[in-house]
């Protein structure tokens, strides 16, 4: 793994400190949900980082908001792709 470094003023961190106890893990969890929400990362893709299984993956973003975007045309399109399976 490659470590990443992240400066903050001393008065933010304590703050981080006392919201997250563990703000390597805070911070960890924070730009994989925005990686999530972007786009940037897969859902497995989180689950390694966080070092998740899949479910604790899907329970984490479940928890956090972080739905999985899909709209009518991603509907349709594996709406297709069933009928053809089916039609076999």
């Amino acid at each position: 793994m490659t470590g990443i470094t992240v400066d903050v003023p001393e008065d933010i961190a304590k703050r981080l400190e006392s919201a997250w106890h563990d703000v390597s893990r805070g911070a960890l969890e924070a730009v994989a949900l925005e990686g999530s929400r972007d786009g940037t990362l897969s859902r497995e893709q989180i689950g390694r980082i966080l070092g998740l299984s899949f479910g604790e993956t899907e329970a984490f973003l479940k928890a956090r908001q972080a739905y999985l975007a899909y709209d009518e045309e991603d509907f349709k399109s594996d709406l297709s792709g069933l009928r053809q399976l089916g039609s076999r």
